[in-house]
């Protein structure tokens, strides 16, 4: 894929392609944390090490046959590209707000030609391996990310303890450094406010909740990241069966919660749907927020067979070109707030009606 695709186009796998329990589950993501042996972790890391570490990388990744059956990894640096471009790579899920706030020399991504392997390098630790699937493929994610770890591994020497595990800039991803994450849709149990319950169950079994864009980021559209918060001490493997366990158990939840709904009152969640849509096809101005609720609505009707007609990958489209940085980058134009919400609007009735 082109570079300049990447801050256009909408070929990540996440998006085009509908995994295991779409109606619940949006995509599954495993992240490794991993620093080599002899450099200073990112914070103290100079320019001349920074672009050592980058060549060494680099080069094993997109170079000659060394990189097994990967395909194609396009490189990027940080600090070649404008803030807009970064944003819209955190919209896209290809790296993290943190990197894209990044002053660091050494700040870097690669990215496979289907978006679905992207490795953050220089962020908090040197790399951060991350594969993103759509719906409900933890193990699937596991074996790519396992398997990008291996081929790395085997060619760079990595900081490790024998007690302690792979070593990382944060104690809190010691051990494993692993984290895996998967971002479920979960109106139902918003509207008969079973959530805070839901979250405070989570918590309690060393998983954690957060935002459409990972830590520090809010819940928006009803869609929400839940990850394992302990990295040391049990198996990769152990980590990913208690996730997928619960997950599993909010899958099953949600759905019921939905049936519930539509069994208590489904003249009222009819209207909320069609009024959603009706508001998304006609609207002249929307905001990103205001777009999110109401496609969440669109998408809770679609998984109760109220409104059939729109397709997953449209949704999952709409997910991304809402979003203020793609709807600048498609622009290609400076706009005022009012503006981009009028594009916004525009687009959305277009994406709709086609």
């Amino acid at each position: 894929m082109p570079k300049e695709n990447l801050f256009r186009a909408l070929e990540s796998k996440w998006i085009t392609e509908a995994g295991p329990d779409p109606d619940v589950v949006l995509t599954s993501r495993v992240r490794l944390a991993r620093n080599l042996q002899g450099f200073p972790f990112p914070h103290l890391l100079d320019e001349a090490n920074s672009q050592k570490m980058l060549r060494q990388v680099r080069d094993l990744l997109t170079l000659g046959t060394s990189r097994g059956d990967l395909g194609r990894l396009d490189f990027l640096r940080l600090g070649e590209i404008g803030q807009l471009d970064r944003q819209v790579l955190v919209e896209k899920h290809l790296i993290s707000p943190d990197l894209a706030r990044s002053r660091h020399p050494g700040a870097a991504v690669l990215v496979s030609d289907d978006e679905a392997i992207s490795i953050m390098l220089n962020e908090e630790d040197h790399l951060r391996i991350q594969c993103l699937f759509p719906g409900f493929q933890l193990e699937e994610c596991w074996k790519l990310t396992s398997s990008v770890d291996d081929l790395l591994e085997s060619k760079l020497e990595y900081a490790f303890d024998a007690t302690r595990g792979y070593l990382t800039a944060c104690p809190t991803n010691l051990g494993t450094g692993l984290r895996a994450s998967v971002m479920v849709h979960l109106p139902g149990l918003v509207l008969t406010q079973q959530i805070g319950k839901v979250l405070a169950a989570i918590s309690q079994v060393g998983l954690v909740v957060r935002g459409l864009y990972g830590e520090g980021t809010e819940a928006v559209g009803n869609l929400f990241q839940i990850s394992n918060q302990i990295t040391l001490g049990p198996s990769e493997e152990e980590i990913l069966q208690n996730l997928g366990a619960v997950i599993r158990q909010i899958v099953d939840q949600e759905r019921s919660a939905q049936q519930a709904l539509l069994k208590a009152n489904r003249l009222a969640v009819e209207d909320k749907v069609c009024r959603a849509y009706g508001t998304l096809r006609h609207a002249r101005l929307l905001s990103s927020q205001e777009a999110m609720r109401l496609l969440s609505d669109v998408r809770l009707g679609h998984d109760l067979g109220i409104l059939t007609e729109i397709p997953y990958r449209t949704q999952n489209e709409l997910l991304v070109l809402i979003q203020p940085a793609m709807m600048q980058r498609i622009a290609d134009e400076n706009m005022t707030e009012n503006m981009r919400d009028f594009k916004r609007a525009a687009l959305v009735r277009q994406r709709l009606s086609s």
